[in-house]
């Protein structure tokens, strides 16, 4: 009996510490992310569920709200960028008083409203706007993260941007076009970043007085400098300064409504007689004023300035020999017209420029030397040197000088050529004056700018160009928008392929009387497509 009794206790003692044993080892299972010591590690994947989308848009709002930048960017898949932008939105932007009221969540994006005061020693106005965030799942932690992206604490915020409260120190502008009529963002959206670069470069000189001011600063990725700031809320009015710009209000309104039926279309007006920019508007889901600074392969538009090259040096004339075969091949690359073109080994210069013949003028890269069509570009129409001075940030176009296949590919403007609307609305002006006049936004003699000058072209090869441009506006490849227009008229059309897009880039540009217009459309297919349009309705509000 006493033995049993031992024995008993003993056994018992090893269950205990057993049971002791397995709870201790369930524990280390369990830390490991394991149940029992048996499973692998459960991780949560794919998009986060509706709890886990609720419950970190609620926290990130609730360290938003209480000014806890540091606690707020934790909640986020970029910590670092979101921890400077939010500690710059209460110590630099002075925004306080912030309320947040979420919406309903659709899917994994939340949209919220925003209520704020923003503060200026005894001055407070307050800010109410709209955004939203998405949540993601964490790539190494697969946590439910806010989506970071500057947009999120402000719609208009960019990478780069940053908000803050400032003595302005350049007092805000009142634009007016060349009639006197005010020019407003809210009323021509694609004017905003011009009115800032404006404002920047000119408002201390148009008899106005800072005041006090929230603005989104601007960081430019392409130079690594600011760039002009935009204005969200005067706190401290100061005296708005008036500036005359050689916009015309009609142009600019029918150039806005032009490129509105068009995605990722840009357009530029000038006055061929002055160089003075009538219009100029974007419509791009990312602001980017690409009719100033885009820098694009201009296709066929190209043709202007390489027939021009071919006149000077000899090589044919508009009534000239220029065949135009189904194929050419320059140093082991084909080229290829576009479909439906019949061949003519017979055309003139005038005909396959009408008709946009590409191996027309690929066949004469054997007689032109590599630094022929950069230097036609650049001394007599003025692209390519770097040296406008518009009174805004402008690309100038680039047509380099790199031999090898790239000469034939530069001459039907593709290969490394690069031009902006800017760019080939001056083409279009230089070919129908013989007068390179550097465009111009606001007068030179406002600020004593010194514009860039170029030879121009002579007065027999202005004319052969003009001849050429106006067959093709009346009976060539343009005469689908531009066929019954009235006046003194002239087009080229032009597709530029790129690689990573289905469709060509399409380009037009054109003149009526003293108007010249050039547009491009990424991805918009030919000419006559998407641009044609663009241009004959910024051309047609002129008359």
């Amino acid at each position: 009996m006493g033995r049993k009794v031992k024995v008993a206790v003993i056994s018992g003692v090893c269950v205990a510490m057993l049971s002791g044993a397995g709870y201790g080892m369930y524990n280390v299972a369990s830390a490991l992310g394991g149940v029992g010591g048996t499973g692998a590690p459960k991780v949560k994947t794919g998009p986060p569920d509706k709890d886990e989308v609720a419950d970190t848009s609620r926290a990130f709002f609730a360290a938003w709200t209480k000014n806890q930048p540091e606690r707020a960017a934790t909640y986020t898949n970029f910590p670092e960028d979101a921890q400077q932008l939010l500690s710059a939105y209460g110590d630099d932007a002075h925004i306080t008083g912030v309320r947040i009221t979420p919406g309903t969540a659709d899917g994994t994006t939340v949209p919220f409203k925003v209520t704020a005061k923003v503060s200026y020693g005894e001055k407070s106005e307050p800010i109410s706007y709209t955004s939203k965030l998405t949540v993601v799942r964490g790539v190494t932690s697969h946590r439910p993260l806010v989506d970071w992206a500057p947009s999120v604490v402000y719609p208009k915020l960019e990478k780069g941007d940053t908000l803050t409260v400032e003595e302005a120190a350049t007092p805000q502008i009142e634009a007016v076009d060349r009639d006197g009529r005010v020019l407003t963002r809210e009323k021509y959206p694609s004017l905003g970043p011009i009115l800032d670069e404006l404002r920047e470069r000119y408002g201390d000189k148009a008899g106005g007085r800072g005041g006090v001011e929230l603005v989104i600063r601007h960081q430019d990725a392409t130079e690594g400098e600011t760039a002009a700031d935009t204005t969200l809320m005067t706190l401290v009015k100061g005296r708005t300064g008036k500036l005359r710009t050689t916009l015309s209000a009609g142009a600019q309104a029918a150039a806005e409504s032009a490129v509105a039926g068009y995605t990722n279309s840009s357009v530029v007006a000038v006055k061929p007689s002055t160089g003075e920019i009538l219009a100029v508007a974007n419509h791009r889901d990312d602001g980017f004023n690409a009719a100033f600074l885009g820098e694009l392969a201009p296709g066929s538009t190209m043709k202007i300035v390489s027939a021009a090259t071919l006149i000077d040096h000899g090589l044919t004339t508009a009534n000239g020999p220029a065949p135009c075969p189904p194929s050419a091949v320059w140093q082991s690359q084909t080229f290829t017209n576009l479909t439906g073109l019949t061949p003519n080994e017979h055309a003139t210069l005038s005909e396959s420029f009408a008709r946009s013949c590409n191996t027309a003028f690929v066949k004469f890269a054997d007689d032109v030397h590599p630094d022929w069509l950069t230097n036609e570009a650049g001394q007599r129409f003025g692209i390519g040197r770097n040296d406008w001075k518009i009174g805004v940030p402008s690309f100038d176009g680039r047509v380099p000088a790199p031999g090898g296949p790239d000469t034939a590919a530069g001459l039907i403007g593709q290969g490394q050529v690069q031009m902006s609307p800017l760019n080939m609305a001056s083409v279009t002006a230089t070919a129908m004056t013989g007068v390179f006049r550097q465009p111009v936004i606001v007068p030179l003699s406002l600020d004593g700018r010194k514009p860039a000058t170029a030879q121009g072209l002579p007065a027999a090869t202005s004319q052969q160009l003009r001849a050429m441009m106006n067959r093709t506006a009346r009976s060539g490849t343009a005469a689908g928008v531009m066929g019954r227009m009235s006046g003194v008229i002239g087009a080229k059309t032009g597709s530029a392929e790129v690689d990573s897009q289905t469709k060509s880039n399409s380009w037009f540009t054109g003149y009526r009387d003293d108007v010249a217009a050039a547009a491009v459309t990424e991805d918009g297919g030919h000419g006559i497509d998407a641009s044609g349009p663009i241009v004959a309705r910024v051309l047609r509000s002129m008359g």
